[in-house]
Protein backbone atom coordinates (compact mmCIF):
# COMPACT_ATOMS: atom_id res chain seq x y z
CA UNK A 1 0.00 0.00 0.00
CA UNK A 2 1.18 3.53 -0.76
CA UNK A 3 1.87 5.93 2.07
CA UNK A 4 -0.88 8.37 1.11
CA UNK A 5 -3.44 5.55 0.86
CA UNK A 6 -2.44 4.22 4.25
CA UNK A 7 -2.89 7.69 5.73
CA UNK A 8 -6.29 8.08 4.10
CA UNK A 9 -7.41 4.68 5.36
CA UNK A 10 -6.19 5.49 8.87
CA UNK A 11 -8.08 8.77 8.97
CA UNK A 12 -11.26 7.04 7.82
CA UNK A 13 -10.90 4.42 10.54
CA UNK A 14 -10.49 7.06 13.24
CA UNK A 15 -13.40 9.05 11.87
CA UNK A 16 -15.63 5.97 12.04
CA UNK A 17 -14.56 5.51 15.67
CA UNK A 18 -15.67 9.04 16.53
CA UNK A 19 -12.20 10.47 17.13
CA UNK A 20 -12.61 14.28 17.08
CA UNK A 21 -9.64 15.06 14.77
CA UNK A 22 -9.14 11.92 12.67
CA UNK A 23 -6.92 13.39 9.92
CA UNK A 24 -4.60 15.16 12.35
CA UNK A 25 -4.33 12.14 14.62
CA UNK A 26 -3.78 9.66 11.78
CA UNK A 27 -1.00 11.83 10.39
CA UNK A 28 0.69 12.14 13.79
CA UNK A 29 0.52 8.39 14.33
CA UNK A 30 1.88 7.66 10.86
CA UNK A 31 4.82 9.99 11.38
CA UNK A 32 5.50 8.33 14.72
CA UNK A 33 5.09 4.75 13.51
CA UNK A 34 7.36 5.20 10.50
CA UNK A 35 9.74 7.69 12.15
CA UNK A 36 9.09 10.22 9.39
CA UNK A 37 9.36 13.99 9.28
CA UNK A 38 6.43 15.98 7.87
CA UNK A 39 8.55 16.79 4.82
CA UNK A 40 9.35 13.13 4.23
CA UNK A 41 5.66 12.31 4.41
CA UNK A 42 5.01 14.77 1.58
CA UNK A 43 7.90 13.70 -0.62
CA UNK A 44 7.30 9.97 -0.13
CA UNK A 45 3.50 10.04 -0.38
CA UNK A 46 3.49 7.72 -3.40
CA UNK A 47 6.01 5.27 -1.90
CA UNK A 48 5.12 1.72 -0.97
CA UNK A 49 4.93 1.01 2.76
CA UNK A 50 6.85 -1.95 4.19
CA UNK A 51 4.55 -4.59 5.72
CA UNK A 52 6.12 -4.24 9.18
CA UNK A 53 5.56 -0.47 9.10
CA UNK A 54 1.94 -0.98 8.13
CA UNK A 55 1.45 -3.41 11.03
CA UNK A 56 2.99 -0.93 13.48
CA UNK A 57 0.73 1.88 12.24
CA UNK A 58 -2.36 -0.31 12.38
CA UNK A 59 -1.61 -1.25 15.99
CA UNK A 60 -1.45 2.43 16.97
CA UNK A 61 -4.64 3.14 15.03
CA UNK A 62 -6.46 0.38 16.89
CA UNK A 63 -5.55 1.91 20.25
CA UNK A 64 -6.50 5.43 19.13
CA UNK A 65 -9.80 4.11 17.76
CA UNK A 66 -10.37 2.69 21.25
CA UNK A 67 -9.93 6.32 22.40
CA UNK A 68 -6.57 5.94 24.09
CA UNK A 69 -5.25 9.54 24.19
CA UNK A 70 -3.02 10.47 21.28
CA UNK A 71 -0.37 11.79 23.69
CA UNK A 72 -0.01 8.34 25.30
CA UNK A 73 0.59 6.77 21.90
CA UNK A 74 3.17 9.33 20.84
CA UNK A 75 5.01 8.99 24.15
CA UNK A 76 6.23 12.59 24.15
CA UNK A 77 4.66 15.89 23.16
CA UNK A 78 5.96 19.41 22.66
CA UNK A 79 4.14 21.76 25.01
CA UNK A 80 4.94 25.28 26.11
CA UNK A 81 8.53 25.11 24.91
CA UNK A 82 9.32 21.82 26.67
CA UNK A 83 9.08 18.11 25.90
CA UNK A 84 6.70 16.13 28.08
CA UNK A 85 6.19 12.43 28.53
CA UNK A 86 2.50 11.69 29.03
CA UNK A 87 0.91 8.62 30.56
CA UNK A 88 -1.78 7.56 33.02
CA UNK A 89 0.14 8.93 36.02
CA UNK A 90 -1.03 12.50 35.38
CA UNK A 91 -3.48 14.63 33.46
CA UNK A 92 -2.53 15.11 29.82
CA UNK A 93 -1.63 18.83 29.48
CA UNK A 94 -4.24 20.57 27.32
CA UNK A 95 -3.54 23.18 24.64
CA UNK A 96 -5.60 25.81 26.48
CA UNK A 97 -3.25 25.55 29.46
CA UNK A 98 -0.44 26.89 27.26
CA UNK A 99 -2.28 30.22 27.42
CA UNK A 100 -2.13 30.04 31.22
CA UNK A 101 1.64 29.66 30.83
CA UNK A 102 1.65 32.73 28.56
CA UNK A 103 -0.31 34.75 31.14
CA UNK A 104 2.06 33.59 33.86
CA UNK A 105 5.16 34.65 31.96
CA UNK A 106 3.54 37.96 31.11
CA UNK A 107 2.81 38.57 34.81
CA UNK A 108 6.37 37.61 35.79
CA UNK A 109 8.02 39.85 33.20
CA UNK A 110 8.79 42.80 35.55
CA UNK A 111 10.34 40.54 38.25
CA UNK A 112 14.08 39.80 37.93
CA UNK A 113 14.17 36.60 40.02
CA UNK A 114 10.58 35.56 40.77
CA UNK A 115 9.61 32.87 43.24
CA UNK A 116 6.94 30.75 41.55
CA UNK A 117 4.79 27.89 42.80
CA UNK A 118 2.89 25.50 40.52
CA UNK A 119 0.17 23.70 42.50
CA UNK A 120 -1.03 20.33 41.24
CA UNK A 121 1.78 20.10 38.72
CA UNK A 122 0.88 16.74 37.13
CA UNK A 123 3.36 16.20 34.30
CA UNK A 124 5.25 19.29 35.47
CA UNK A 125 4.10 21.22 32.41
CA UNK A 126 3.57 24.67 33.93
CA UNK A 127 6.56 24.51 36.27
CA UNK A 128 8.88 23.39 33.49
CA UNK A 129 7.43 25.88 31.02
CA UNK A 130 8.14 28.71 33.46
CA UNK A 131 11.67 27.46 34.21
CA UNK A 132 12.48 27.00 30.52
CA UNK A 133 11.44 30.59 29.75
CA UNK A 134 12.80 32.17 32.95
CA UNK A 135 16.00 30.38 33.97
CA UNK A 136 16.49 32.79 36.88
CA UNK A 137 13.14 31.97 38.45
CA UNK A 138 12.98 29.88 41.62
CA UNK A 139 10.29 27.36 40.70
CA UNK A 140 8.61 24.98 43.14
CA UNK A 141 5.87 22.51 42.19
CA UNK A 142 3.53 20.42 44.32
CA UNK A 143 1.28 17.46 43.74
CA UNK A 144 -0.59 15.13 46.05
CA UNK A 145 0.17 12.14 43.80
CA UNK A 146 3.61 10.53 44.17
CA UNK A 147 3.16 8.95 40.75
CA UNK A 148 2.58 12.34 39.13
CA UNK A 149 5.66 13.75 40.86
CA UNK A 150 7.75 10.86 39.56
CA UNK A 151 6.57 11.68 36.04
CA UNK A 152 7.27 15.38 36.58
CA UNK A 153 10.81 14.59 37.71
CA UNK A 154 11.32 12.45 34.60
CA UNK A 155 10.18 15.38 32.47
CA UNK A 156 12.52 17.73 34.31
CA UNK A 157 15.43 15.40 33.53
CA UNK A 158 14.28 15.09 29.92
CA UNK A 159 14.52 18.88 29.57
CA UNK A 160 17.55 19.44 31.80
CA UNK A 161 15.63 21.81 34.11
CA UNK A 162 15.88 22.28 37.87
CA UNK A 163 12.61 22.55 39.79
CA UNK A 164 11.90 21.83 43.47
CA UNK A 165 9.28 19.07 43.68
CA UNK A 166 7.16 18.70 46.83
CA UNK A 167 4.48 16.14 47.63
CA UNK A 168 1.71 18.15 49.28
CA UNK A 169 -2.04 18.57 49.47
CA UNK A 170 -2.28 21.94 47.71
CA UNK A 171 -0.11 24.24 49.90
CA UNK A 172 -0.14 22.22 53.12
CA UNK A 173 3.39 22.31 54.53
CA UNK A 174 4.74 24.56 51.75
CA UNK A 175 6.22 27.60 53.51
CA UNK A 176 6.79 30.18 50.78
CA UNK A 177 6.99 33.07 50.33
CA UNK A 178 6.08 33.25 46.64
CA UNK A 179 5.58 36.08 44.22
CA UNK A 180 3.19 34.07 42.08
CA UNK A 181 1.14 30.89 42.43
CA UNK A 182 -0.20 29.24 39.29
CA UNK A 183 -2.50 26.24 39.15
CA UNK A 184 -4.67 24.21 36.83
CA UNK A 185 -6.58 22.46 39.65
CA UNK A 186 -9.26 19.79 39.23
CA UNK A 187 -12.22 21.92 38.17
CA UNK A 188 -14.93 19.83 36.53
CA UNK A 189 -18.20 19.54 38.46
CA UNK A 190 -18.77 16.00 39.71
CA UNK A 191 -21.86 15.66 37.50
CA UNK A 192 -19.63 15.87 34.39
CA UNK A 193 -18.42 12.32 34.96
CA UNK A 194 -21.32 11.02 32.90
CA UNK A 195 -20.63 13.14 29.82
CA UNK A 196 -16.89 13.60 29.28
CA UNK A 197 -15.07 12.42 26.15
CA UNK A 198 -13.84 8.79 26.30
CA UNK A 199 -10.21 9.97 26.32
CA UNK A 200 -10.79 11.72 29.65
CA UNK A 201 -11.43 8.36 31.31
CA UNK A 202 -7.70 7.68 30.94
CA UNK A 203 -6.79 10.70 33.10
CA UNK A 204 -6.64 10.27 36.90
CA UNK A 205 -10.04 11.20 38.35
CA UNK A 206 -8.30 13.09 41.15
CA UNK A 207 -6.93 15.50 38.53
CA UNK A 208 -10.31 16.19 36.94
CA UNK A 209 -13.17 16.71 39.36
CA UNK A 210 -13.47 19.57 41.85
CA UNK A 211 -16.57 18.83 43.87
CA UNK A 212 -20.27 19.57 43.29
CA UNK A 213 -19.65 22.87 41.46
CA UNK A 214 -16.03 22.26 40.44
CA UNK A 215 -14.62 24.91 42.79
CA UNK A 216 -13.84 22.98 45.97
CA UNK A 217 -10.09 22.80 45.32
CA UNK A 218 -9.89 26.36 43.99
CA UNK A 219 -11.53 27.71 47.14
CA UNK A 220 -9.14 25.83 49.42
CA UNK A 221 -6.18 26.96 47.37
CA UNK A 222 -7.18 30.62 47.52
CA UNK A 223 -7.49 30.49 51.31
CA UNK A 224 -4.08 28.87 51.68
CA UNK A 225 -2.47 31.20 49.13
CA UNK A 226 -2.99 34.24 51.34
CA UNK A 227 -0.54 32.74 53.82
CA UNK A 228 2.34 32.22 51.39
CA UNK A 229 2.02 35.00 48.82
CA UNK A 230 3.93 38.23 49.34
CA UNK A 231 1.82 41.42 49.56
CA UNK A 232 0.75 42.16 45.99
CA UNK A 233 1.51 38.54 44.99
CA UNK A 234 -0.47 36.96 42.18
CA UNK A 235 -2.69 33.90 41.93
CA UNK A 236 -3.41 32.62 38.40
CA UNK A 237 -5.87 29.78 37.89
CA UNK A 238 -7.36 27.84 35.01
CA UNK A 239 -10.99 26.96 35.74
CA UNK A 240 -14.07 25.75 33.94
CA UNK A 241 -15.40 28.67 31.85
CA UNK A 242 -18.77 28.05 33.50
CA UNK A 243 -17.22 28.98 36.86
CA UNK A 244 -14.31 31.38 36.32
CA UNK A 245 -16.33 34.66 36.45
CA UNK A 246 -18.20 33.52 39.58
CA UNK A 247 -14.98 32.55 41.31
CA UNK A 248 -13.35 35.87 40.45
CA UNK A 249 -16.37 37.54 42.11
CA UNK A 250 -15.91 35.35 45.19
CA UNK A 251 -12.26 36.42 45.44
CA UNK A 252 -13.19 40.10 45.13
CA UNK A 253 -15.63 39.66 48.01
CA UNK A 254 -12.72 38.29 50.05
CA UNK A 255 -10.53 41.32 49.36
CA UNK A 256 -8.58 40.15 46.32
CA UNK A 257 -8.25 42.24 43.19
CA UNK A 258 -9.51 39.66 40.71
CA UNK A 259 -10.66 39.41 37.14
CA UNK A 260 -10.79 36.91 34.29
CA UNK A 261 -9.02 36.37 30.99
CA UNK A 262 -10.30 34.54 27.93
CA UNK A 263 -8.75 31.56 26.23
CA UNK A 264 -8.06 31.60 22.49
CA UNK A 265 -11.67 30.65 21.74
CA UNK A 266 -13.01 33.60 23.74
CA UNK A 267 -14.20 31.69 26.81
CA UNK A 268 -13.48 33.29 30.19
CA UNK A 269 -11.34 30.44 31.53
CA UNK A 270 -8.59 32.08 33.59
CA UNK A 271 -8.78 33.88 36.93
CA UNK A 272 -6.08 36.48 37.59
CA UNK A 273 -5.99 37.66 41.19
CA UNK A 274 -3.71 39.91 43.23
CA UNK A 275 -3.35 39.74 46.98
CA UNK A 276 -3.90 43.02 48.82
Amino acid sequence: MRLRDLLRRGAARLDAAGVPSPEVDARALLLHALNLTPTALLTRAASEVAPEDEVRFEALLARRAARVPLQYLLGEVEWGGVRLRCDARALVPRPETEWLLHLTLETLAPLPAPRVLDVGTGTGALALGVKAARSGAQVTATDLSPEALTLARENAALNGLEVTWVQADLLTGVPGPFDLIVSNPPYLPDADRAQVQPEVAHDPESALYGGPDGLSLARRLAVQATGVLVPGGRLLLELDPRNAPDFAAELRAQGWAAGTAADLTGRERFVLARRA
